[in-house]
């Protein structure tokens, strides 16, 4: 097995980048495997206190194989630290695990993201491999692909990577072009469609968006656990775009490795149908949730 680097991006959350390291360390892979951690700058002089917390930490993080650190002197942002970070990690090794300061993995994530990583690099159509699934009702299988990709707790490859697309304009105008708006929705079930028109307006700034765009558009396909190998712990807020999140973060992780076999590279019509399902069911709950919160405020 290729160990591929670990890249972990952490800004001003200690306790959460507590969390996610002592998860990690936990991983059969650890102590096989390089991190690299990404430490954005203060933005503001209401940050410096934390971000320095942040740093006296991470230096003392022990339990790889080598630990690396890479300080930003400026507030360069989640956006362009990730973008930057992952395509200077691929251009050097090939292939890399990205994991942000808010996700808690199960001892099992590294094996899972090396051994899809090596069952699939030469399968053109797979984009990535995700380690955190909805909690749907359903058994789902061990592992299956959905088309686009996901944003927490991945792993990819620089022949994927290759094809992000940071223009988030050029994306959407692809997408209307080729009638691919209603799919890129989960058939209407999740407006993925409306956070890249934010994007576009600088409402947000997420790569993920514009991640997930760029592999949709190229009919790419990314692998999923049956049962997640990640929770979010980010629910109260604290993160650039934890908002509203709390519905999705909420994961039982799976503490039993799963079983990697390589498996056809296609999307398969009804687990896709099972996700719609499951979006759609929390589509009018989101909605009062976010109207209640505007009241509250």
């Amino acid at each position: 097995m290729t160990i591929a680097p670990i890249a972990l991006f952490v800004y001003n959350r200690p306790d959460h980048t507590r969390r996610t390291v002592e998860a990690l360390q936990k991983n059969v892979r650890a102590l096989e495997s390089e991190l690299i951690i990404f430490s954005d700058g203060p933005k503001n002089t209401e940050t410096e206190k934390a971000v320095h917390e942040v740093r006296t930490y991470i230096k003392t993080i022990a339990g790889f194989k080598s630990v690396k650190i890479i300080e930003s002197t400026t507030n360069r942002g989640l956006a362009q630290s990730i973008i930057a970070g992952v395509t200077d990690v691929v251009n050097r090794f090939g292939r890399i695990i990205v994991v942000e300061d808010d996700l808690v993995t199960s001892p099992y994530f590294l094996t899972y993201m090396n051994t899809g990583l090596d069952l699939y690099e030469n399968e053109a159509r797979v984009a990535s491999i995700h380690g955190y699934i909805y909690p749907v009702k359903s058994v789902l299988p061990e592992t299956f692909f959905l088309r686009g990709a996901d944003c927490w707790g991945w792993s990819t490859w620089k022949r994927a990577w290759d094809i992000f697309e940071p223009d988030g304009a050029k994306l959407l105008s692809e997408l209307q072009e080729k009638d691919l708006i209603t799919s890129f929705d989960m058939d209407g079930s999740y407006s993925y469609s409306s956070m890249l028109e934010r994007q576009i307006r600088g409402e947000n700034n997420s790569w993920a968006i514009r991640w997930h765009a760029s592999v949709f558009l190229k009919n790419m396909l990314t692998l999923y656990p049956g049962v997640s190998l990640v929770q979010n712990i980010g629910q109260d807020n604290s993160g650039t775009h934890a908002g509203g999140i709390d519905q999705y973060g909420r994961v039982d992780i799976r503490t039993k490795e799963i079983v990697m076999q390589k498996i056809a590279v296609h999307e398969d019509p009804e687990i896709r149908r099972i996700i719609v399902d499951y979006f759609r069911a929390r589509s009018n709950p989101n909605i009062i949730r976010r109207i209640w919160n505007k009241i509250s405020k």
